[in-house]
């Protein structure tokens, strides 16, 4: 039908295709075909031959492999370990359409398919899996993703302008060393700062902690190169791709998206469903939180949208098949960090989160902006109704009472999802989060507002348990603050120890940010128990939201 002889680039995905920006693989075909590439993907292959894989025949320049929205081992197992019955990003949400460890599976594939082509990862689970790594699954540290897939390049971070520029390089016929926001392997460390290697850190697992702490601090400065030694090679890390800037946001988001699945699809992507109707406002969190992998792949500089771009694509969405008038959600990692900005540019900073213990001074915020817009949204003739599905921070509301008055009056939808983590203070200081008082705070403001206001309105909190440094007394203080609230928690993780995150490698070492030891429930058991004191009359109810205790909402249900 376009009259290709052949592909320029072939993508390949470990999640069901749909072509919405919330979704990495398609994003990027989208780019690519702006850029004038012909480009094509395949979602979710068979791995037992290389049928899916040859279908549309070997592409002029690379192969780009993806895992998915989510690193294939978490898509797999639970935090205990135990095989998930559902895949969200599944035609009918059946598990089992992706292989483990998919960035490793699928280069094989493409190597075994394709010989002699150009191989490149991105992507989650290739971006977190950069350096050597703790693997929970496995419960050993792992070489870099690179020497175990054999794949040319990983791309980190987000991938637009690695993925760009290496197609005009390699179309050019140029060397593609020197890429940012690349890393590759490489017999010499040259200029690079080095790492504790991977023979190192088998033998003092604290040093785990000291290369992750480095390269987090690469991620947040912008620049500089790291080099890590396995055995006689080297993996090399160039310095972080820069941001994209507003305008450049404003053109991404301005492709033409359908928001729909691959029409040849007979049942419905749970995790489409969820995201169909929403807006991506902004990237990258100034949050920091030591065991999120947003900051590490998004950045925590922040890249925001202009309301023009966001009012267009609203507009634009009321034109689809199924548009009801809500907008689920206008925001990112964190809503009311739109247009946020840092008045240093980051320059010689030393913190490691612009939100914690206490917000930054040169963070410059603009809550009340971000009011405005949800105003305009709301104010379209095509829009119904405006939610804030991706949640706020709770501290950076609570320095602004108009943003706070406005928010509470207008656009809680019912419940507000806010993530307080924990309550107990050195748990919050090892998970980088702020004191629990300013979410009491917050929430004595929203209930008082709400009852002024003649609504039933709650709020949604997110709770970790078994965190590195929790013990079972620190869950019983947790689990005594709910009682006393008449609340009953079921927005609760247990920590999952995902690759890359400076939270995981206190679990690998056992010890906090500053290296003294601490104790960590690593067994499933210890996990299970710690998890379990928040439901002691209502065990294995891990899912929905934390209501008041009392008749009418027990009617409601």
């Amino acid at each position: 039908m376009r009259g290709w002889s052949e592909l320029d680039i072939l993508l390949i995905c470990g999640d069901a295709y749909v072509d919405h920006p919330s979704f990495g693989i398609p994003l990027l075909g989208r780019v690519l075909e702006r850029e004038g590439y012909r480009v094509g993907i395949i979602a979710q292959p068979r791995w037992d031959n290389l049928e899916d894989i040859q279908r549309l025949g070997r592409p002029r320049l690379f192969c780009g492999i993806g895992a998915g929205c989510l690193d294939s081992m978490l898509c797999h197992y639970t935090a205990f370990r135990k095989i998930r019955r559902d895949d969200a990003y599944t035609p009918g949400g059946v598990s089992g359409a992706r292989p483990n460890r998919a960035s490793i599976v699928y280069t094989n594939l493409v190597r075994a398919a394709f010989p002699g082509l150009f191989v490149v990862l991105g992507g989650i689970e290739a971006s977190l899996r950069r350096a050597a790594h703790y693997d929970f699954w496995s419960d050993s540290l792992r070489r870099s993703l690179l020497f175990d897939s054999k794949a040319d390049l990983l791309i980190y971070g987000m991938g637009e302008r690695g993925m760009v520029e290496l197609a005009r390089r390699l179309a050019a016929g140029e060397d593609v060393a020197g890429i940012a926001g690349t890393a590759h392997i490489s017999k010499e460390a040259g200029d690079a700062e080095l790492l504790p290697s991977y023979e190192a850190m088998q033998s003092d697992k604290t040093l785990l902690l000291q290369a992750t702490l480095a390269i987090e601090a690469q991620v947040h400065r912008g620049t500089g190169r790291l080099a890590q030694a396995h055995g006689d090679r080297y993996v090399i890390m160039e310095a972080p791709a820069a941001p994209l800037n507003e305008s450049e946001m404003d053109a991404l988001y301005s492709l033409p998206f359908t928001r729909a699945a691959h029409p040849s699809y007979r049942e419905p992507i749970p995790a489409l469903e969820m995201v169909r109707w929403s807006v991506t406002a902004m990237r990258g969190c100034g949050g920091g939180c030591s065991f999120c992998s947003l900051a590490l792949h998004q950045g925590r500089r922040l890249s925001s949208r202009s309301a023009s771009s966001i009012i267009r694509e609203v507009t634009s969405m009321a034109s689809q098949p199924g548009w009801t008038g809500t907008v689920s959600d206008i925001g990112g990692p964190t809503a009311n960090l739109w247009q946020g900005a840092c008045a240093i540019d980051a320059k010689g900073c030393r913190r490691a989160s612009c939100l914690a213990p206490t917000l930054c001074p040169q963070l410059r915020l603009k809550q009340r902006e971000y009011l405005s817009l949800l105003r305009q949204v709301r104010a379209l003739p095509c829009v119904r109704h405006v939610g804030i599905g991706s949640g706020i921070r709770h501290d950076a509301a609570l320095s602004d009472p108009e943003f706070m008055d406005g928010l509470i009056g207008e656009f809680v939808s019912g419940q507000l999802k806010l993530a307080p983590e924990h309550t107990v203070a050195h748990v919050l200081a090892a998970m980088r989060k702020s004191d629990f008082r300013l979410f009491e705070r917050f929430c004595e403001i929203f209930t008082a507002r709400s009852k002024a206001l003649g609504k039933e309105q709650y709020i949604v909190p997110y709770i970790i348990s078994a965190f590195p440094g929790c013990t079972m007394d620190d869950m019983r203080e947790l689990a005594a603050w709910f009682q006393r609230q008449g609340w009953r928690p079921q927005q609760v993780q247990c920590f999952i120890p995902t690759p890359g995150t400076v939270a995981t490698a206190m679990y690998y070492a056992s010890c906090d940010l500053d290296g003294r030891p601490i104790y960590v429930a690593r067994s499933d058991r210890e996990r299970e128990d710690q998890h379990a004191m928040l439901f002691p009359r209502a065990a294995g109810r891990r899912s929905g939201s934390a209501v008041p205790v009392n008749k009418k909402a027990r009617r409601r249900r």
